[in-house]
């Protein structure tokens, strides 16, 4: 990335809201009413959420992130297992190989065969639950993000804010303004009311037939092995 480009970016970005923001507040300024002593009565009632405070504490983020580590780990553990497999049946052809235990070149094809099948149908389980664990994941952060917009909107109306900032937003904004615990709270509060928990993992994907590919009619060569970890 072109840190200075990216960061002259921000800085025209800020420049623009600087501007836009000054322009705002004088023709607020102008319009809004006069207190007794002629200075202008305020005019809007603005707050801010710490978003990462909200993410750490709020039940439903951390139901979602326990859910993701446990589908991460059923990945992990079938990455595993079929990795061993290969390598176990790999291994014993190796030794047969060496052993000139394969009486005619179809006995070795045939294993050859099952091998290469075993490592496409390893390939196609193992892409296809990484698509599923994303997809969930994918979901989950949609329904973490409505969850937090739908209450934080209802929360602004009931209290009567004009608007509700991100904190990582902001450049400066005096800590009386936070209301994140207070928003925590509430989400959290809502979120155990409904008897909030995360939609339990989909079942593991069915495997794939895959055709056993073609195998060479040339001179046998020596069994590799294969390694499944990307």
């Amino acid at each position: 990335m072109n840190f200075i480009k990216h960061y002259t970016k921000l800085a025209m970005l800020a420049a623009v809201m600087v501007l836009a923001a000054t322009s705002c507040n004088e023709k607020q300024a102008a319009d809004a009413p006069k207190a007794n002593n002629g200075a202008a009565l305020e005019t809007l009632k603005i707050r801010y959420i710490d978003e990462d405070s909200i993410m750490a504490n709020y039940n439903l983020a951390k139901d979602i992130n326990e859910a993701m580590l446990r589908r991460q780990n059923q990945y992990d553990a079938a990455q595993k297992q079929r990795g061993n497999e290969i390598n176990k049946f790999g291994n014993a052809m190796q030794q047969k190989y060496q052993n000139n235990q394969y009486l005619t070149e179809e006995a070795f094809n045939a294993d050859q065969a099952k091998l290469q099948k075993m490592q496409a149908d390893a390939e196609n389980y193992l892409g296809n639950l990484q698509l599923s664990i994303q997809n969930e994941l994918n979901q989950s952060q949609i329904q973490l993000l409505d969850s937090i917009d739908n209450f934080l909107k209802d929360y602004a109306k009931k209290k009567g804010f004009d608007m509700v900032l991100r904190k990582s937003a902001t450049l400066y904004i005096d800590e009386k303004y936070d209301v994140t615990e207070e928003v925590i709270e509430g989400l959290n509060k809502r979120y155990n009311k409904v008897g909030g928990k995360v939609a339990p993992a989909p079942a593991k994907p069915a495997e794939k037939t895959t055709k056993a590919p073609t195998v060479s009619t040339e001179k046998p060569a020596t069994p590799g092995k294969v390694d499944l970890k990307k």
